[in-house]
């Protein structure tokens, strides 16, 4: 997808971090942008910000762990601008914990937003999407986590292992048509994420006790790099097509750990 002018974004966790700077890089572009989020306040201020940049943009309130809410907030796009181009997938959550002692509450509220949050954005838009022959393309937020294990994260990281391996699905399936697919995978980004406990819904039950790791994580995420930058490299991604979008080429050196591993197992029975 090279065009942007005139075409139609929808960001979830678009009032903040990443989600924000996605929306506020599409309008730059000149795309119509519908802002999904769960904190209305946060979505309002949102608004008047992008607004006030000049950008032709709208809000919803939308959990995306909620199928319906997802439909609805779909079908006020819908409504507002017509048919939608692009789809950013984008909502998280994040918990650490000892992975015996994480509640089930905690697992589902993060599976809930990160995985299902994902696969209902897929599933609403991707037959509209089909159905109009426009093109367009769909970027599901991952992390680095999803590529690189590390203890303490069991949900989070379960969740975004997930949406690395639906992206790379996605992709396979829609190889030929007009609309791409990427994983966005981020390291620590300058964003709100450690206080994501602010929006969890009641259904999940309250909230478990803060662990070393999330504390951890919290501090390393306020020395994070840009969201802005996050958000260039995914126009980037988009233009180029790009299947994985990268933003610290630090921890290549991680990605190439792992994945030497994995080939050093299967050589072990090859040359046995």
């Amino acid at each position: 997808m090279r065009e942007f002018q005139g075409k139609v974004a929808f960001v979830t966790g678009g009032a903040s971090g990443i989600g924000f700077a996605m929306a506020n890089a599409f309008a730059e572009l000149g795309v119509k942008v519908m802002l999904a989020d769960i904190e209305e306040k946060a979505l309002d201020m949102a608004l008047a910000d992008l607004r006030g940049r000049g950008a032709e943009v709208r809000g919803v309130v939308c959990d995306v762990a909620e199928r319906a809410s997802v439909q609805r907030a779909a079908g006020e796009t819908f409504t507002a601008f017509g048919n939608v181009h692009i789809v950013c997938n984008n909502a998280g959550v994040g918990l650490g914990g000892q992975m015996e002692l994480i509640p089930p509450g905690d697992w589902e509220w993060q599976l809930g937003v990160k995985l299902w949050g994902v696969i209902h954005g897929i599933q609403i838009f991707l037959p509209h999407m089909k159905a109009h022959g426009e093109g367009g393309h769909i970027v599901n937020t991952a992390s680095i986590v999803g590529l690189i294990p590390a203890p303490g994260l069991g949900p989070h990281i379960a969740g975004e292992f997930a949406v690395v391996g639906l992206s790379e699905a996605l992709a396979a399936e829609l190889a030929g048509t007009t609309i791409g697919v990427s994983v966005l995978c981020p390291a620590f980004v300058r964003t709100r994420y450690a206080e994501s406990v602010r929006n969890r819904p009641s259904r999940f039950g309250a909230q478990s006790e803060e662990e070393p790791a999330a504390r951890i994580g919290a501090a390393l995420i306020r020395t994070g790099i840009d969201p802005n930058e996050v958000a260039r490299r995914v126009v980037m991604g988009i233009r180029d097509g790009d299947l994985y979008i990268f933003t610290h080429p630090e921890y290549r050196a991680g990605v190439e750990e792992r994945f030497h591993r994995i080939l050093s197992a299967y050589d072990k029975w090859v040359d046995a």
